[in-house]
C-alpha cells in the first residue's frame, strides 16, 4: 500500500510541477506573441509564434473537444494503473518508466486544461526551417517520453518486466 501511495504522489506532484511549468510557457505566448509577428530566435530556423490548435498533433481531428477529453481521461486512467502497479522508488529498474508516466500525464492534462477552458491549444514554438508543425510544451513533454519509451521497450525492458501490469497479477507473483 505503501508503493501505491508514494507513486500516485509522485504522479501528482511531477505532473502538477510539468502542468504549471507548460501552463505558464502557454501564459506567456498569450501575453507576449498573440496578434504579434514571429518573434524569431534563430533567424529562419526557430521562432516563437502564436497559434490556436483546435485539432490534434499537425491539426488533425479538429473541433472534436469531447474525443479529446475522453482520451485525456483514459490516459489518466492508465497512468494511475501503471503507477499503483509499479514497484515503490526503492525499484530502480521502473525509475525511467515512472518519469515517462509523469510526462505523458503532464502533457496530456496540460493540453486537455487548454482545450476545456478555451476550447483550443495555445501553440507557439515553430521550427521554421523544416516548417514543422507549430508545438507547445506539453507536447514536448509527450514527444520525448514516447521516444524515451520507444528506445526503452527495444533495448532495456524485457517482456518479464512487464508481468506486473498484466490484470489480475500481484506484485511479486
Amino acid at each position: 500500500m505503501k508503493d501505491k501511495i508514494i507513486n500516485l504522489l509522485s504522479l501528482l506532484c511531477g505532473s502538477a510541477l510539468l502542468v504549471w511549468l507548460d501552463q505558464y510557457t502557454k501564459h506567456l505566448a498569450v501575453a507576449k506573441l498573440k496578434g504579434q509577428e514571429p518573434f524569431a530566435v534563430v533567424p529562419g530556423v526557430f521562432e516563437l509564434l502564436y497559434s490556436e490548435n483546435r485539432g490534434a498533433a499537425f491539426g488533425m481531428l479538429q473541433g472534436r473537444q469531447g474525443f479529446f477529453f475522453v482520451v485525456g481521461i483514459l490516459v489518466l486512467a492508465a497512468a494511475v494503473y501503471v503507477m499503483v502497479r509499479m514497484p515503490s522508488y526503492g525499484c530502480s529498474r521502473y525509475h525511467f518508466l515512472k518519469v515517462c508516466t509523469v510526462m505523458i500525464t503532464a502533457g496530456a492534462v496540460g493540453n486537455m486544461v487548454d482545450r476545456v477552458s478555451q476550447g483550443y491549444v495555445v501553440d507557439f514554438l515553430y521550427f521554421r526551417l523544416i516548417d514543422f508543425p507549430i508545438f507547445n510544451v506539453a507536447d514536448i513533454y509527450v514527444t520525448t517520453a514516447t521516444g524515451l519509451l520507444l528506445v526503452l521497450f527495444l533495448f532495456y525492458y524485457k517482456d518479464e518486466d512487464f508481468e506486473i501490469f498484466r490484470p489480475g497479477r500481484r506484485k511479486g507473483e
